[in-house]
C-alpha cells in the first residue's frame, strides 16, 4: 500500500468529442449517457476506477461551449471549475483540421491551472496519418500540454496507454471510495439521465436541449422478486414539443419508455415498471428557481 496512488482526473473538451464514451470505456459500466447530439452531459459526474495499485476518480464534465442561457452558463462554470480542482487534466479533441476557438478557450483555462495535461486526439480511426501529424505538430506548440496521444474511445484503441500515463502522474494517496463503488451519483440521478438519453435518441435536434427529466417515484417492492416501480416526468419548454415527445397515438413516448426501461433494468439488475409523463414548463433553462430544483445550482 506504500505505492498506492489515487487522485482526481477531469476529462474536458468541446461538446461531442467522446468524453462520456471514454469514461464508460474506462469504468466498464455505463455511468454517463451518450448521444451524437452536443451538450449531452449537463452535470459533472464522478466515475471511480479501482485496481490493486490505484484509485482514479474521473470527472466527466459538460462540453465547453458558448452559453445561450442560464443552463449553459451553469454547464460552462462546472466544466471550467473542475480544471482547477484536480490532479490531472485529460483534454479530448477530435478535429484533425485545425485548433478551433473552443479548444483554444480550454487550453487557456488549462494553462492557468498548473496541473499535468494529457491531450488525447480522439477518433483516430476516422482520420489520415497526414492529418494526424499536422494537428499533432500544432498542439505540440502549447507548453501546458505534457503528453499527446492518439486514441479511439469508441473502439478502445490506446485506452490502456492513456491509463498508464495517468497512473504515472498520480500522487501517492489513499482510497477515497469503497472498491465496489463506481460512481458517486445516486440511483435516481442515473435513472433520470437514462430516460433523457432515450429522449435524445428519439427526438429531433431542436427539442432535446430543452428537456430535463424528474424522477417522481422510485420504490422497490418487498418480496423475493426484484421489482422496482418508477414514475418519471419529461419536462419540455413548449406545448408543440410535448406533442412531438408523445407522438401520434403515444408511440414515441412508448418507444422512449421501452428503451429506457431496458437500460435501467441492466443498470439496477431489477425488473422495472416505468411510467412516463410529459409536462410543459416554459423557459425553465433561464429560470433560477427551476434550475435549482433540477440540481443546476
Amino acid at each position: 500500500m506504500e505505492e498506492f496512488r489515487s487522485g482526481y482526473v477531469t476529462i474536458v473538451g468541446r461538446p461531442n468529442v467522446g468524453k462520456s464514451t471514454l469514461t464508460n470505456r474506462i469504468i466498464g459500466e455505463k455511468i454517463t449517457i451518450i448521444s451524437d447530439k452536443p451538450q449531452t452531459t449537463r452535470y459533472s459526474i464522478n466515475a471511480i476506477y479501482n485496481d490493486d495499485e490505484s484509485q482514479i476518480i474521473f470527472v466527466d464534465t459538460p462540453g465547453i461551449h458558448k452559453p445561450k442561457n442560464k443552463l449553459g452558463e451553469f454547464m460552462l462554470t462546472k466544466a471550467t471549475e473542475t480544471i482547477r480542482d484536480v490532479d490531472i487534466v485529460v483534454m479530448l479533441v477530435d478535429d484533425y483540421d485545425d485548433i478551433g476557438p473552443g479548444d483554444k478557450f480550454i487550453l487557456d483555462a488549462i494553462s492557468k491551472a498548473n496541473v499535468p495535461v494529457i491531450l488525447v486526439l480522439n477518433k483516430i480511426d476516422t482520420t489520415t496519418p497526414e492529418k494526424y501529424k499536422r494537428i499533432y505538430d500544432m498542439y505540440s506548440e502549447f507548453e501546458c500540454i505534457d503528453e499527446i496521444i492518439n486514441m479511439s474511445a469508441l473502439k478502445g484503441i490506446n485506452v490502456d496507454l492513456l491509463m498508464k500515463m495517468i497512473k504515472d502522474r498520480l500522487p501517492m494517496g489513499p482510497k477515497y471510495y469503497p472498491d465496489d463503488m463506481i460512481t458517486d451519483q445516486p440511483e435516481r440521478a442515473i435513472v433520470s439521465e437514462i430516460v433523457r438519453e432515450k429522449v435524445l435518441e428519439y427526438l429531433r435536434d431542436e427539442i432535446p436541449h430543452g428537456v430535463v427529466v424528474e424522477i417522481d417515484k422510485m420504490k422497490y417492492r418487498d418480496g423475493k422478486k426484484k421489482i422496482v416501480d418508477i414514475s418519471a416526468t419529461i419536462i419540455c419548454e413548449k406545448k408543440s414539443h410535448k406533442g412531438i415527445i408523445i407522438g401520434k397515438g403515444g408511440r414515441k413516448l412508448k418507444g422512449i419508455g421501452k428503451a429506457a426501461r431496458e437500460d435501467i433494468e441492466k443498470f439496477l439488475d431489477y425488473k422495472v415498471f416505468l411510467e412516463l409523463w410529459v409536462k410543459v414548463r416554459p423557459g425553465w433553462r433561464d429560470n433560477d428557481s427551476q434550475l435549482k430544483n433540477y440540481g443546476f445550482k
